[in-house]
């Protein structure tokens, strides 16, 4: 049986901060577009998302997935406890369940009108960058993690497999949204196997089509099977407009103005 490693949640911070700074370093050498607007003022709201997010998942959730994966683990819960598979195959076979279900959840995130209010907050930034990778919504997180322990416990999902999936999924969302070039001739394999920066932009366009396409984080191929692949954006990485169209100044997305976005009666967008 693969053993999870002691302290996960330092696991986890320290690959956070570690490759968030690396990313951001990358970003001033390497951009991939013009930013729109002042980076202070985005960074300060969307840094205080992720303060709030953590403060949100210590106070309602004592049990984590991990935690939870432990407990069905120990008490044979789930479906992968009760067929014994174990090791390598119930690593893999849980990677791809837990990535395939927050694939399907952000589908549904843009399809039914409730969940987008949580969830267009994550849309409204007027940039792309590491950051980025990091806004949405404490109500959207919590029910995020809801759906986890679910499917943690339904499938009987290790606590090593739900720690690599943590790490993987926000290693992949930085590096998804970060606003790097990398050259065209390595992109178009990369994200044979990888979603990369150029891929997922696409799903920040303002326009409705290419917002509801390249729904992935981490494997391109759910976006690919599904038939939500699309290629580039109608107007060009350097050319598009990203964000929402009913969220066009930057003065008034401060961090409190996002935490209010899922209960202002802003038209609801119609899910393509």
């Amino acid at each position: 049986m693969l053993q999870l490693p002691t302290s996960p949640e330092t696991i986890r911070l320290s690959l956070f901060v570690g490759l968030f700074c690396l990313l951001a370093l990358a970003e001033l050498f390497w951009p991939r577009r013009p930013l729109r607007v002042a980076k202070n003022r985005r960074w300060l709201a969307n840094i205080g998302i992720i303060v709030t997010d953590s403060l949100v998942v210590r106070l309602l959730f004592p049990v984590l997935p991990i935690t939870l994966a432990a407990t069905a683990q120990a008490n044979s819960w789930g479906l992968f406890n009760l067929i014994t598979v174990t090791g390598w195959p119930e690593l893999i076979a849980g990677l791809l369940i837990l990535d395939l279900i927050i694939y399907l959840q952000h589908r549904l995130f843009h399809r039914i009108p409730l969940l987008w209010r949580l969830h267009r907050m994550h849309h409204t930034d007027l940039d792309l960058d590491v950051s980025s990778g990091t806004r949405f919504h404490p109500l959207e997180i919590a029910l995020s993690l809801l759906i986890k322990m679910a499917a943690v416990l339904i499938f009987g999902i290790s606590p090593l497999t739900v720690l690599l999936f943590e790490v993987i999924l926000n290693a992949t969302s930085m590096f998804n949204h970060a606003n790097l070039a990398i050259p065209l001739s390595i992109d178009r394999w990369l994200r044979l196997v990888l979603i990369t920066p150029d891929m997922h932009r696409v799903h920040h366009s303002v326009i409705p089509k290419e917002t509801d396409s390249n729904f992935g984080f981490s494997q391109p191929w759910w976006d690919r099977l599904l038939g939500t692949y699309r290629d580039q954006p109608k107007e060009g990485h350097t050319g598009m407009t990203i964000g929402l169209h009913e969220y066009r100044n930057q003065q008034e997305l401060g961090f409190w103005r996002l935490l209010r976005i899922p209960f202002e009666s802003t038209p609801v967008r119609r899910a393509l």
